[in-house]
């Protein structure tokens, strides 16, 4: 089975070569979103602005899969301050529910285009 790309028009291009979300048989596989508008600027405001524009682009990745947050098995987070991590838990509760996917969160040094937070995900297909 060949994977198949999924692509969102309400995003900006990816900066580099990959796919915004690959089927790969069974599971829908989201690259790591950061908080761009649609420009390609990182929207403004901290880590709430930022994962709120996360969550819309992921939002838009599901739809052009044909998924919602409803099927998404696993997520992964990377603070690039984990004082941010209960402002990122309070948005990240917003577009879950029990029973909650398998999370994992880490600290890096630093993410692409200086954003605070990126988030990637899993999903049944």
């Amino acid at each position: 089975m060949n994977p198949r790309a999924y692509r969102s028009d309400r995003l900006s291009p990816p900066v580099g070569p990959f796919s915004q979300a690959i089927d790969a048989g069974g599971l829908v596989f989201l690259s790591g979103q950061v908080g761009l508008d649609a420009g390609g600027k990182l929207v403004e405001g901290g880590i709430e602005a930022e994962a709120a524009q996360i969550f819309g682009n992921l939002s838009a990745v599901l739809d052009a899969a044909g998924r919602s947050f409803a099927e998404v098995v696993r997520v992964g987070v990377f603070l690039t301050d984990m004082a941010d991590f209960a402002a990122l838990n309070a948005i990240y509760a917003q577009h879950f529910a029990e029973p909650y996917p398998a999370r994992t969160t880490v600290a890096v040094a630093a993410l692409p285009l200086g954003a605070a937070v990126e988030i990637d995900m899993i999903v049944k297909a």
